[in-house]
């Protein structure tokens, strides 16, 4: 008798109950992430100041601008940079500038091979990055559009853009005010020969559809006016 009591003691101790053996443990659920908000990202059309304005085009509407050959950047298209946080993407189109002749079509003589290197640079002239446009010229079919204001049949200039490269490029987060666009050479083939312009001051390219995309940053401070 003594010997069934103390098992059934011994079991009564390491027999779990009937709750701890159907009592589930329910998991903790993890924290929610904190949703962070995406950059804001702008993009716009850039202020530029053109020292060499080709005009308006009569299709597209575009302005477009020359660009010169020159070492220093306050001679080149100076696009304005807004207030940023990051980098700036800075996107634009480039076009080789071809001097159309009827005649010259006529004769099997327009044909035309335009290399034309530009350089994207800060204002204390670093060099940022170089683009190049390469086209071809042989009929009105290979201009990317006419420009408006001139004297030729349908009051459009002799001077027209044929070619279009799409530019995109990165500017360091740490430009601040301007960029410069600056011609660096241009190479014409043509069929009796070929021409190398790298002289100061000469349109060698043109460029229209400037664009910026970038995050925006607060302004500039301004300094606190001393009193007298």
């Amino acid at each position: 008798m003594r010997v069934m009591l103390a098992l059934l003691c011994v079991g009564l101790i390491f027999t779990p109950s009937l709750d701890a053996q159907t009592r589930k443990t329910t998991p903790k659920k993890a924290p929610a992430a904190r949703k962070v908000a995406p950059p804001i990202i702008s993009r716009i059309q850039a202020e530029l100041q053109c020292p060499a304005e080709l005009g308006r085009g009569v299709a597209t509407g575009r302005r477009f601008c020359d660009v010169l050959t020159s070492r220093d950047p306050l001679e080149g298209i100076l696009i304005t940079v807004p207030p940023h946080r990051g980098p700036v993407k800075l996107m634009f189109e480039l076009h080789a500038r071809h001097t159309y002749s009827a005649e010259l079509i006529k004769q099997k003589q327009a044909y035309r091979k335009y290399t034309a290197t530009v350089g994207v640079l800060s204002m204390d002239n670093t060099l940022i990055e170089r683009a190049i446009v390469q086209s071809e010229f042989r009929t009105d079919a290979d201009l990317f559009d006419r420009i408006s204001g001139g004297a030729g049949p349908g009051g459009v200039k002799a001077v027209a853009p044929t070619g279009d490269e799409f530019i995109t490029m990165t500017l360091p987060a740490a430009i601040e005010g301007q960029v410069s666009v600056l011609g660096e050479k241009l190479t014409v083939m043509r069929p009796d020969g070929t021409d190398n312009f790298a002289a100061a001051g000469r349109p060698i390219a043109t460029i229209s559809n400037v664009m910026l995309e970038f995050t925006p940053g607060p302004a500039p401070k301004k300094a606190p006016v001393k009193k007298p």
